[in-house]
This record gives C-alpha cells, sequence and structure tokens, in this order.
C-alpha cells in the first residue's frame, strides 16, 4: 500500500478527492439503479393492470368461440394471454411487494371477480391442451389454464389469473421491462468520462493550491543562502497572505539580529583598536628586547583575530552578485601563489560570487600549505556542479573532529602556535561561503596519509540573487 500512495501533497490530495468522488458516485448509482427498476417495476406493473382489466371486459363480451382468436392478437412479446379452465396462479400463493399493488390496482376495475397475482415464471405446462385448446383456447383440465408459456424466460415477471363471470380463468403472464443496465458500456462511458474530467479539475485545483508550499520552500531555501533576499509575495488567499507576512516578519527579524550583531562587533573591534594602539606605544619603552617583542607579537596577533572576526561576522563578499566566474584560473593563480599544484580543465565557466570563492579557495589551499606541508589541487566538472579537492601530506585530522574544525575560533593542538598565524577561521569562512552557492565542504582521511578537502560548487545558482 505504502507504495501506491503518491509522495507529494498534490497526488496524495487529488488521491483522496477522487476516491472520495468515485465512492460517492458508485454509491449514488447504486441507489440510482435501485430507485430505476423499482419505478420501472411499477410502471409496468401498472400498465399490465390496465390492459388485464380492459382485457377481462373484452373476453367477457367476446362469445367462447373467438376467443382464442381475440387473444393471440392480444399476444406480444412483453404481454401473453391465455384462457382456461385452471388458473395460472395458485391458491396457496400469497401476493407480495408488487404483484399485492397491482391486486390493489385491479380490484376497483374488476369488482366481484377473484384475482390472483403473483411474481414469477409461469409453471411448467404442456405447449398443446390435451383437449387440443392451447393458447387462447376454451376451457380445459391443464395446470396452466391453456397457457403453456414461460419455458426460458428469465428476470422478474407478474402472473395474473382472473376468475370470470363463467368459471373460467384468464391467465396473462407479463415480463416486466426493467430497462437496459447501468453498468453498459453506453451508460457508464460518460460516467467515467465526467470521472476523468472531474480528476483533471481536481488535480489543477490541488496544484494550484499547494502552489505556495513550494514558494514557501524556495524562499526558506533562499533565505539561508543570502539573508538580503527579497520578502516572499503578499498575495492569494487570506491564508497565505497571513502566512507570507509572517515568513517576512520573521525574515526582517533575522536580517536586524544579523545587522546588529555586525554593527556591535564592528563597534567592538573600533573600541578595541584604540586601546591595543596604546599598548604597543607603551611596550616600546620595555628595555627587555625580548619581552618587547614578545608583548608586540601578542598584540598583533590580537589585532589580526578583531580583523578576522569583524571580517567573518560581516561577510560582505557573501553579499555580492553572482556572475561568470572563471573557476579553472581562479584555482590554478591560488595554487601558483600559495605554493600549490593545480591538475584540472583550463577554463571552467560558473555562475558564482567572485569575491566569496576565493576566498574560500584561498583558505583551503592556505590551510593544506601550513597545516599539511601541501597543496595538491584537482578540478572536476560533473552533472550539475563543480568538485574541487585539496589534498595534503599532513598528519590528517581525527574523523571525530571533522565536524568542529569548521567551528569559528576551533584550532587544533597541532596549530596552536604563532608560527602558523591561524585565527581558527579559515575553514568556517570557506564552508560559509561554498554553502552560500548552494554546495559544501567535507573532509576525509587520505589511506596513504594526508587529509582530503573536497569543495561542492554547484555550476548554476539555486536561486538568483536578490538585484540579479
Amino acid at each position: 500500500m505504502p507504495r501506491l500512495i503518491p509522495d507529494s501533497m498534490v497526488g496524495r490530495t487529488a488521491l483522496v478527492l477522487v476516491a472520495a468522488l468515485a465512492l460517492s458516485l458508485g454509491a449514488a448509482l447504486f441507489v440510482f439503479a435501485g430507485s430505476r427498476s423499482e419505478a420501472l417495476a411499477a410502471l409496468g406493473g401498472r400498465n399490465a393492470a390496465e390492459r388485464v382489466a380492459a382485457l377481462v371486459a373484452l373476453v367477457e363480451e367476446t362469445p367462447p368461440e373467438a376467443r382464442r382468436h381475440v387473444l393471440r392478437r392480444m399476444d406480444s412479446t412483453g404481454f401473453r394471454a391465455g384462457w382456461g379452465a385452471n388458473p395460472l396462479v395458485g391458491d396457496s400463493e400469497e401476493p407480495f411487494g408488487l404483484a399485492k399493488a397491482v391486486a390493489r390496482d385491479l380490484a376497483p376495475a374488476l369488482d366481484g371477480r377473484q384475482i390472483r397475482v403473483a411474481m414469477g415464471p409461469p409453471p411448467p405446462g404442456p405447449t398443446q391442451h390435451p383437449q387440443g385448446m392451447g393458447m387462447g383456447g376454451g376451457p380445459g383440465g391443464g395446470p396452466g389454464g391453456g397457457f403453456g408459456l414461460g419455458h426460458g424466460l428469465h428476470g422478474p415477471a407478474l402472473r395474473i389469473s382472473v376468475r370470470l363471470y363463467d368459471g373460467s380463468w384468464l391467465n396473462v403472464f407479463a415480463p416486466l421491462d426493467l430497462g437496459e443496465p447501468l453498468w453498459g458500456l453506453r451508460f457508464l462511458g460518460p460516467v467515467v468520462a465526467a470521472l476523468l474530467a472531474v480528476t483533471l479539475a481536481a488535480l489543477w485545483a490541488v496544484r494550484r493550491a499547494t502552489r505556495p508550499f513550494a514558494t514557501f520552500a524556495a524562499a526558506a531555501e533562499r533565505l539561508g543562502l543570502e539573508i538580503t533576499a527579497p520578502p516572499v509575495p503578499e498575495t492569494g488567499p487570506r491564508e497565505v497572505r497571513k502566512a507570507a507576512h509572517a515568513f517576512n516578519v520573521m525574515q526582517g527579524r533575522i536580517r536586524r539580529f544579523v545587522d546588529d550583531r555586525t554593527q556591535m562587533l564592528a563597534a567592538i573591534s573600533h573600541d578595541l583598536r584604540t586601546p591595543i594602539t596604546r599598548l604597543k606605544l607603551r611596550a616600546e619603552f620595555i628595555d627587555d628586547e625580548d619581552e618587547r617583542t614578545r608583548l608586540l607579537a601578542d598584540l598583533d596577533e590580537m589585532e589580526r583575530m578583531i580583523a578576522a572576526t569583524l571580517s567573518f561576522a560581516k561577510d560582505d563578499a557573501l553579499r555580492e552578485d553572482r556572475r561568470p566566474v572563471d573557476v579553472a584560473a581562479l584555482v590554478q593563480g591560488l595554487a601558483e601563489d600559495l605554493g600549490g599544484s593545480y591538475d584540472g580543465p583550463d577554463r571552467l565557466v560558473i555562475e558564482a560570487r567572485p569575491t566569496a570563492l576565493k576566498r574560500a579557495i584561498a583558505n583551503l589551499i592556505e590551510n593544506a600549505v601550513k597545516y599539511g606541508g601541501s597543496a595538491r589541487c584537482r578540478l572536476e566538472a560533473q552533472i550539475g556542479q563543480t568538485v574541487l579537492t585539496v589534498e595534503d601530506d599532513g598528519p590528517g585530522i581525527p574523523e571525530a573532529e571533522f565536524e568542529r574544525v569548521f567551528a569559528p575560533f576551533v584550532r587544533l593542538e597541532a596549530s596552536r602556535n604563532r608560527d602558523t598565524g591561524g585565527t581558527g577561521l579559515g575553514l568556517a569562512v570557506a564552508r560559509a561561503a561554498i554553502r552560500a552557492h548552494g554546495g559544501d565542504v567535507v573532509l576525509s582521511n587520505r589511506p596513504e596519509g594526508g587529509l582530503t578537502v573536497t569543495a561542492q560548487i554547484p555550476n548554476a545558482p539555486i536561486i538568483p540573487a536578490a538585484n540579479a
């Protein structure tokens, strides 16, 4: 059953609507078929009662020797009449349902005559009366009263016996015409066509009703990539407008929170530079040259950390527009400048933010050179994405630390020295920039030793830039 249920909300909603419609339509057809059969049976019973009343009067006015000819002229597929000494309906057969209604209709017209009405085929009897008076013959002793029909007939039928004034019986066998069955192609064809039309209309309506969900999903994904994305249009039904307004309010609050954090860090950075500058001036008056050198180095490191923190918080590069960038030339140039090697195509153009992408790739190569001793860069164009791998020959990183090293200001013990000059923001900045392009950065250890950093960059932006 789970495999038969659609995975999308459009498919599931349409399935429920169509299934409910089919069930309700089937129930309505079932009720209609029953009511139709009852109505046709009642109509056939009234027609049979009217014809029997008229036939009784005609037979009683007709001489016995002419009755056979008259009854033969009255025969039809839906109405057969016979005349004989015995009734077609037995004395023990009690009328019920339609038979009782027909007997009630005949009683006023045939006042004083004995009337028997039953449902079902006639009892088996000879097709020819022993005395030679078969269908429409005179009085005889046959069980069918001169009525030898009924063999091979199917479906509901009325059997009516009326005792005439001379003691003989007029027997009528009237099959009921209930019309064509509703389950044939002639009737079901238009029903199926109507059901198909309703299904298509339901699919269109459900798809249109669920379209805002796709809009919200795209807006949420876009918000994760760029905080300055334009607001969601507040159009459509009231519920959709309300949800869009709530989303826009949330986006505005997040943007204000980020801006407030950036302004706070900028203020802290500005305020800290003044005392650091004063400390540098005072350090110049320290007589011990070694102590003075160490203190100035610490102050320089504090300035670098403050500058890197401010740059990471502001992230101005991620706010730039996307434009075509030759990522092959970019990687090759950075690898040559930073002491790495390059393996890949001579030209590979993708849509990207140039400054952010350059900073991310430079950080990856710098980390490999500083902590791994080398940086072998390999660029590949795959289906839908560009993959950059940077390998080094260092000691690698324990798998338990793979995610922790992407956190800001996290440095492993091997890198905690002033020679590297690291602040613990290189990988964090690189992953943030690549993720802002819709990709990601992952780590893995090489079997022969060293670390492999893989950056996956989509060839085209997932969501267009706000002012693109």
